[in-house]
């Protein structure tokens, strides 16, 4: 069982090293923000993580992709949001956001808990992570635990992934935010996080279920 962990692990680690949406949600909220409010969104990707992964456990996560109305539904509105999220930053990039500190953008960025709510819809709307957990998930699972357990532990330790990795990547960027804080730098950022984030909302409604 423990060498079937350590695979399952090392297979987990692998995927949430590939950047994503995640990863392009925090790069822009830590370097407009900080690294407090990149710690925050991190901590919303979590519960986002949390939640897909309790549903998983209790076998509801697979009705999104069995009703192709209700995935397709999930799927549109985070992939608009996803689209939202790279406009505002491509505004703020061409100086339409006025560049000041609480421009509101990001749905009331400006508040303490705009990161946290970013990085939770970045994750809650994205019902291609049930598809992820429902189909790789038992196929990693430890064979000596009840399969129920072992895909809750395979969460945890995704979840637990997850938080360090990109912890690790808001500490970088904290400590070059005297470079991103530049105006040119700064503008550059943002647009090309928008164009990312706009990328990764076109990929996510154009991917089947």
């Amino acid at each position: 069982m423990f060498t079937q962990l350590l695979v399952a692990t090392g297979v987990l680690a692998l995927l949430t090293l590939v950047p994503g949406p995640d990863m392009a949600v925090v790069t822009r909220r830590a370097v407009l923000r900080g690294p407090a409010d990149g710690l925050r969104t991190v901590g919303g990707i979590a519960v986002g993580l949390l939640l897909w992964g309790t549903l998983t456990v209790a076998g509801l996560a697979a009705l999104p992709a069995a009703s192709g109305g209700v995935y397709l539904a999930v799927k549109l509105v985070g992939a608009a949001y996803l689209c939202l999220l790279g406009v505002q930053a491509l505004r703020r990039g061409g100086g339409g956001g006025g560049g000041g500190a609480d421009d509101g953008d990001d749905g009331g960025s400006g508040r303490a808990g705009g990161g946290w709510r970013t990085g939770l819809l970045c994750n809650a709307l994205n019902p291609k992570i049930a598809v992820f957990y429902t189909g790789l998930l038992p196929t990693l699972a430890p064979p000596g635990l009840r399969p129920a357990a072992g895909m809750a532990l395979l969460v945890l330790v995704h979840v637990l992934l997850t938080v360090l990795w990109l912890g690790a990547y808001v500490h970088v960027l904290s400590r070059a935010r005297p470079f991103f804080a530049r105006p040119s730098v700064r503008r550059t950022m943002d647009r090309v996080t928008g164009a990312v984030l706009i990328g990764f909302g076109i990929r996510v409604a154009a991917s089947a279920s």
